[in-house]
């Protein structure tokens, strides 16, 4: 068979490999300022953009979309044209993929400061950035598959199976959470609400954390090891059990972030089996990598490059221990909404993601400016910096989550909270959030110095680089009863069966564990129904989506004796079954708001918002002095109104009709009640009032007159 020439592009691998370290330095320089905003609020500085409600969901977008994200692309576009013995499909595709995720990152940058937020873990930015999403990554998956039909190379290699569930899966995943409802350019309601939103959600969350943190990575994992160990993988057979059995099951471990909820209990319970489950196949990927290195330890001393990369799958085996630990029912009455899952998640972002990112880039970088590393010696500097920087950060957060923990569900021999007040739990663990700070900063100081170390890595290359040119035979088609060898080895030659069989393989538990909730029109009875929010209340919504409080305080009281003995009842379906979307949050910086409703005076939310310290001394919640100054958005009431009504609201022709004026009526009686008890007039236009009969209605929805029967008497 006649040989082809080709090349590949690596242009698109530097372009990509430049981002991750360009919005890598902006990731986590904003943790860092989140970090300390926590430890002393006043570095808030009381302006509204910078904020920690506002600033928390850009570190997260920045950590995982941009730094992660571009390290992805990265060593897919590599590692997949080597694999395959095929340029990339089309030149243009990558191109506009490159810049296309550059602007989408570039409008979350501008976008979730400025408060424009859906408030959904993993999935903030509003309806116009996720079409730009959707369209980007159909772009990216259709330059990868045309390119796996056009491959060289008729094997798929196992880190090509780990790359087609990535772009499988996520677009399912991105779609039906993001299907939603525009009420303005930066605004939506999503078409799910409560214990539907809540659940879709989740199944979202966590599998972005699944399918974007960790099968890319464990695919990059299975490419870059050996390349750089110079010894192939240890299993075979070892990764084609942790790719199947961790693809089927990941899916189904969502509800896990719900347990004690209102979710129901068998959504509870199949996540809790599921994620133990996880354990086996985890574990066994983490075994797949390390004993990779086995004939290579004396070099995994001395060379930086396979310190990060045995470092980074030892804190993926820790962190897919800790996620099956924290599912477990009893834990997760003491780790969920402390800093334990803040522990787990940077576990997981700075070992795992960041530590095999560091790696690759430092083998990649030489490779793609044909030239050496300019030091090892600061690249292992870089390396124990790093470390310890992890170590501080998880270890502090490991005894503040289980501190507050075991604080907040402390009951005394009379049945009485040991710890009633809940500020007393947070100023416990302050000096923890200032030592989590000196291990982000050391972890960003690394950074820095393997950003030296790469820009003069580069500036060393030679200046007349040109492209390497390979020699080939093209891949002939093969009839499927002429491929040869086991049953795994035919399928890996057929891609489109490959990728259809993983198709299922995640839909089978993502159809059974969803559509029976989004089917459940009955899961709330009629009797038990709540009147919907007013016009107000909902501007008041709004605005507190806007100013990030659902990152500080939950609106879920779950069904623990220290909950129900803190906040009241545990929370029912239907006190949520209008909320677009649901505020159950995942941290309690702050106490539930649940039943805060009817709690304080307006005065007090006034004050407490103003200045938190005047009503809680000691509080760490930033001031929102601007609540007094910002206009309510009274003339986008009954648009509102009207998308919510079209999603099933049961608002009246009235209700929408006359929207603007019922909230300018209501807002003039809390400003007038303001008014005569702090003097402060001429607020009934204000944020502040539609924040305050938002507050005032948590926790005391009055129940809707139950539906005539028909046929009765």
């Amino acid at each position: 068979m006649k040989n082809e020439t080709f090349s590949y592009d690596d242009a698109i691998v530097k372009k990509f490999a430049l981002a991750t370290l360009v919005w890598g330095g902006v990731a986590f320089l904003v943790g860092l300022i989140a970090a300390l905003q926590l430890a002393d609020w006043r570095l808030n500085f009381g302006v509204s953009w910078f904020t920690f409600g506002r600033l928390r969901p850009l570190h997260t977008n920045a950590a995982v979309f941009a730094f992660a994200g571009n390290a992805i692309f990265a060593g897919i576009y590599y590692s997949t044209q080597r694999l395959l013995k095929a340029r990339m499909f089309s030149d243009a595709l990558s191109k506009f993929h490159f810049w296309g995720w550059q602007a989408i990152i570039a409008a979350a940058a501008i976008t979730l400061p400025m408060g424009f937020s859906q408030s959904k873990e993993y999935a903030e930015l509003e309806w116009p950035i996720d079409l730009a999403i959707t369209v980007v990554w159909v772009v990216f998956g259709v330059n990868f598959f045309m390119t796996l039909l056009r491959r060289r190379e008729r094997h798929m290699y196992v880190a090509l199976w780990f790359y087609i569930a990535t772009i499988l899966t996520v677009g399912v995943l991105h779609v039906i959470n993001s299907i939603e409802i525009p009420v303005g350019w930066f605004q939506s309601y999503p078409v799910y609400a409560g214990v539907q939103d809540a659940l879709v959600q989740w199944w979202y969350g966590h599998n972005a954390v699944a399918f974007f943190l960790t099968t890319p990575f464990l695919g990059l994992m299975y490419y870059f090891i050996p390349k750089a160990s110079g010894r192939p993988i240890y299993s075979y057979r070892l990764s084609i059990v942790h790719f199947w059995s961790l693809v089927f099951i990941y899916i189904w471990a969502g509800p896990h972030h719900l347990l004690y909820t209102a979710l129901p209990d068998w959504a509870q319970t199949l996540g809790v089996v599921f994620s133990v489950m996880l354990l086996a196949p985890s574990w066994g990927g983490m075994i797949n990598g390390l004993l990779t290195l086995r004939g290579a330890w004396d070099r995994v001393r001395t060379e930086p490059i396979l310190k990060f990369f045995a470092a980074a799958v030892t804190f993926y085996g820790m962190a897919t221990f800790e996620g099956p630990l924290l599912s477990i029912k009893s834990v997760s009455a003491i780790g969920h909404y402390t800093d334990w899952i803040i522990a787990h998640v940077h576990g997981g972002a700075l070992g795992w993601n960041g530590f095999l990112t560091f790696g690759m880039l430092y083998y990649l970088v030489p490779k793609l400016w044909k030239t050496e590393l300019y030091s090892k010696s600061l690249a292992n500097t870089h390396f124990w910096i790093g470390t310890v920087g992890i170590l501080l950060y998880i270890i502090s957060m490991w005894a503040s989550g289980v501190t507050q923990g075991l604080m907040l569900q402390a009951i005394d021999e009379h049945g009485r909270l040991v710890y009633p007040d809940f500020v007393e739990t947070v100023l416990r663990i302050v000096p923890l959030f200032w030592i989590r700070a000196v291990g982000g900063s050391l972890f960003l100081t690394g950074f820095l110095v393997m950003c030296y170390n790469l820009w003069k890595t580069v500036e060393s290359a030679p200046a007349d680089s040109k492209e390497d040119v390979y020699s080939a035979p093209a891949l002939a088609p093969v009839p499927e009863t002429a491929l040869g060898g086991t049953w795994h080895r035919r399928l890996e030659a057929l891609a489109p069966t490959f990728s259809v069989l993983t198709l299922i393989a995640i839909l089978v538990g993502s159809v059974l564990e969803i559509l029976p909730t989004l089917l459940m029109h009955t899961y709330v009875d009629s009797n038990d129904k709540t009147v919907p929010y007013t016009a107000l209340e909902l501007a008041g919504r709004d605005i507190y989506v806007k100013e990030g409080c659902y990152v500080c305080h939950s609106q879920m009281i779950r069904q623990l004796p220290g909950d129900v003995l803190r906040y009241g009842a545990a929370s029912t379906p239907e006190e949520s079954m209008y909320d677009r979307p649901f505020q159950w949050g995942s941290k309690r910086t702050g106490p539930d708001l649940a039943r805060v409703g009817g709690k304080y005076p307006n005065m007090w939310h006034f004050r407490h918002m103003i200045d938190p310290r005047l009503v809680t001394p000691n509080s760490i919640m930033p001031s929102y002095p601007w609540l007094t100054e910002k206009k309510i958005d009274f003339d986008g009431l009954q648009r509102k109104l009207d998308v919510m009504r079209s999603l099933g609201v049961p608002y009246g022709d009235a209700d929408v009709l006359y929207a603007a004026s019922n909230a300018r009526a209501a807002a003039a009686q809390i400003a007038a009640d303001l008014g005569t008890e702090t003097g402060v007039k001429d607020l009934e236009t204000r944020e502040i009032i539609a924040l305050i009969a938002y507050l005032q209605r948590l926790g005391v929805s009055p129940k809707a007159a139950p539906a005539t029967q028909v046929g009765s008497n």
